[in-house]
């Protein structure tokens, strides 16, 4: 019987969930999607996983041994294959990222290495809280929440501006007023 107290089936953490589906299911029918679609898409998705990641709440596993990865690198390989042939030299831009060293020099970043990147930690989620033991939705929410910190929730940021861009072809000056 699930307890109304658990905090593992709360709102946030369903919505989520909701959002991290709809994501991956995406990613995993885009090799029939053209650049545009996948852009609009992108558009309108990529915002909606950052703010609930940010709603997420802080849960520490009470057995962390249950946590487990599921996305192997080739399932990543293939994902990043057929998203770097969708986009094609429109993949890469540069950005200054804060997380290295020298935060003053840009960087050669990839849309695709992002997406993927990023549907490899919903994936992990999704398929760890399916477990649906309450050691693994403690786990899944936990590694979601820290990769949010860390990871994908700065991918995110990374991408769209350059997917915003990309889709509107802004001028480069601006309007006078």
């Amino acid at each position: 019987m699930m307890n109304s107290e658990d905090q593992t089936i709360s709102a946030p953490i369903l919505d989520m969930l909701t959002v991290a589906n709809e994501y991956c299911y995406f990613l995993e029918n885009v090799e029939q999607k053209k650049k545009e679609q996948v852009l609009m898409f992108m558009q309108r998705i990529l915002p909606l996983l950052y703010l609930k990641g940010s709603l997420l709440p802080s849960i520490e596993p009470e057995y962390p041994e249950a946590d487990e990865r599921f996305v192997a690198e080739e399932k990543w390989e293939v994902l990043f294959t057929n998203l770097r042939g969708i986009f094609g030299k429109d993949d890469e831009f540069m950005i200054i990222d804060p997380q290295y060293i020298n935060d003053t020099e840009p960087l050669k970043a990839s849309i695709s290495e992002n997406l993927a990147d990023i549907y490899q930690d919903m994936k992990d989620f999704l398929l760890l809280y399916q477990r649906n033991t309450h050691a693994a939705r403690e786990n899944a929410v936990h590694d979601c929440e820290k990769l949010f910190a860390s990871h994908w929730g700065f991918r995110i940021g990374n991408i769209l501006g350059r997917i915003h861009f990309m889709l509107h072809d802004e001028p480069d000056e601006f309007p006078s007023f």
